[in-house]
């Protein structure tokens, strides 16, 4: 893949994380009470705050993965599969470029 390609496509997919992130962060807990359990009466803040937590936690490792495919490209071995060596088509780089595995190699890893 083209390099300048392929950093349009890595500046827009952070660009979307990180915007997704700061959004998460700005909205803040909604429910201040530690006592609130899942459950009871009034409890979807608590729902809505435990719902929020896990999907920064997916948007910081998929900030993680930017930041690896950055690095990649940098060193010249963006494109390529961090296990085999093989190399990943533009197809799927341009789908998702943030891919470390060839399709086969995903699959196999259950993933």
């Amino acid at each position: 893949m083209d390099p300048d390609r392929a950093r349009e496509l890595l500046a827009r997919e952070r660009a979307r994380v990180e915007e997704q992130l700061a959004a998460l962060e700005r909205e803040g807990p909604l429910e201040a009470s530690d006592r609130v359990e899942p459950g009871e009466s009034d409890s979807e803040a608590l729902f809505q705050d435990e719902l929020n937590e896990g999907l920064a936690e997916d948007l910081r490792r998929e900030l993680a993965a930017v930041e690896r495919a950055e690095s990649r490209l940098a060193d010249g071995t963006y494109g390529v599969s961090v296990e085999s060596g093989k190399p990943i088509p533009d197809a799927r780089l341009e789908a998702r470029p943030t891919a470390e595995l060839t399709v086969e190699e995903q699959e196999r890893l259950g993933g």
